[in-house]
């Protein structure tokens, strides 16, 4: 089971990082963090918590493919996010990874190179509006052109993939990068050689919403 210090200290890190970039981009979603004092992890599938209920995270037996590209991450000690990416790779085992789609609507291919893992939010560390986690892209994948009403960013911690948005115009993304989705803004992302991870935030009051495909 993942102890709400480690849940804990990995949002704090997510915190601090996105703190240090200085983005003003990033204000209104830091503005939204929540409390992570005496923070407490919601058990996956359950409701909303009540004021000061205590639930315990469930730890996953979940072992998506993609998990496959977590030693490549771990392997680079002195990137951009070291101690986060460290902290994810040394926990991951204990998040729960999941997949939002079905095969019928990404094909097989995709699902073998997706997966995500929330360390606040619905499903994790209560929040009203934010939502954080990772997002794991394998190598030569692309997740296709989608949608939500929640406003989005993703910062890439290791790998360098290309970023499609509503000027369908495909644009390099490094590590350390503040890419910024509005609300219902159309994006894609297209891996090279390289997997990728990237820290993913939304804002929204209905952090149960999922993606449309276009």
């Amino acid at each position: 089971m993942l102890s709400d210090g480690a849940l804990t200290g990995l949002a704090r890190e997510a915190r601090r990082l996105l703190r240090s970039l200085d983005e003003p981009v990033l204000a209104p979603f830091l503005a939204d963090w929540p409390d992570l004092s005496g923070s407490v992890a919601v058990a996956s599938g359950s409701p909303p918590l009540a004021s000061g209920l205590r639930i315990p995270y469930v730890e996953s037996d979940s072992m998506l493919p993609v998990l496959r590209c977590l030693p490549d991450f771990a392997a680079d000690e002195s990137g951009f996010g070291a101690s986060l990416v460290a902290d994810l790779c040394r926990d991951h085992h204990v998040l729960m990874w999941r997949q939002t789609y079905a095969a019928d609507d990404v094909g097989d291919a995709f699902l073998r190179n997706y997966g995500y893992a929330e360390i606040v939010g619905m499903k994790s560390i209560p929040s009203r509006r934010i939502a954080c986690g990772f997002l794991i892209l394998g190598p030569s994948t692309l997740y296709p052109r989608h949608r939500h009403e929640a406003e989005e960013i993703y910062i890439p911690l290791r790998g360098t993939a290309r970023w499609e948005q509503s000027d369908a115009a495909w644009r390099e993304q490094r590590p350390g990068a503040v890419i910024h989705h509005a609300s219902d803004e159309p994006h894609s992302m297209q891996t090279g050689a390289e997997p990728l991870l990237a820290l993913n935030v939304w804002r929204s009051e209905q952090l149960n919403q999922k993606a449309r495909l276009d």
